[in-house]
C-alpha cells in the first residue's frame, strides 16, 4: 500500500533510491492500484532526487514493464513536467554516452543495457511530450553545437568526448522527430 513507501519532501537521494527500488518491485508484483502507483511516483518525481532515483531504478529494471509505462506513470511523470524533463534529457545524454563508452571497452553486455535505458528514455520523452522536454533538448543540442550554454557544466562533469557529444546530439534529434 502507499503508506508503505512514504515519500517526504525533502527526501534524500539514497532514500529515495532504497524506496524507488521498493516501489519498481512492488509495480512488479502488483502489490499497488495504477491509482496507487500514481500517487507515490507523483510524490518521488516531485523533487530532483526523487526523480533522479525513481529514474534510476525504473529505467534500468528488469522488468519489462519498463518498456510499456502505464497511464498512471505516465501521469504522474507529467505533474512535475520541469524537474522530469530535465532528468529524462540528462538520462538520454548520459545512456547514450554510456553505451558508446562500454562499447569501446569490449563490454557489450553493459552497452546493451545502456541501449535499453535510452530507448526507455526516448519511449518516454515521445509519450510524454512535455514542452519543458523540447526546450531542454534544444538546449543541450545547442550547448553541444556551441560549446557553451546550459548544459555545459552537465558536459563537462561528464568528461564526455567529441564522439560522444556527436552520438547524443544525434538522440536527440531522434527523440525530436518523435515528439
Amino acid at each position: 500500500m502507499s503508506e508503505s513507501i512514504s515519500i517526504s519532501p525533502n527526501i534524500s537521494f539514497d532514500q529515495a533510491l532504497e524506496k524507488s527500488g521498493k516501489l519498481v518491485e512492488m509495480i512488479a508484483n502488483g502489490d499497488l492500484s495504477e491509482s496507487q502507483i500514481e500517487e507515490i511516483v507523483s510524490l518521488l518525481v516531485a523533487s530532483v532526487n526523487g526523480s533522479r532515483s525513481f529514474f534510476a531504478n525504473y529505467l534500468t529494471t528488469d522488468y519489462d514493464f519498463a518498456n510499456t509505462p502505464s497511464p498512471a506513470i505516465l501521469k504522474a511523470l507529467r505533474s512535475s513536467s520541469t524537474i522530469v524533463s530535465d532528468i529524462l534529457v540528462k538520462n538520454l545524454a548520459m545512456s547514450t554516452a554510456s553505451a558508446l563508452t562500454h562499447q569501446r571497452n569490449g563490454d557489450l553486455e553493459q552497452s546493451a543495457g545502456s541501449l535499453i535505458v535510452q530507448q526507455r528514455t526516448l519511449n518516454l520523452l515521445s509519450l510524454l511530450k512535455l514542452p519543458e522536454s523540447g526546450e531542454k533538448i534544444s538546449s543541450l543540442a545547442l550547448t553541444i553545437k556551441n560549446g557553451t550554454g546550459d548544459y555545459q557544466g552537465f558536459l563537462e562533469r561528464w568528461g564526455y568526448d567529441t564522439e560522444q557529444k556527436e552520438a547524443i546530439a544525434k538522440a536527440l534529434v531522434d527523440v525530436i522527430m518523435g515528439i
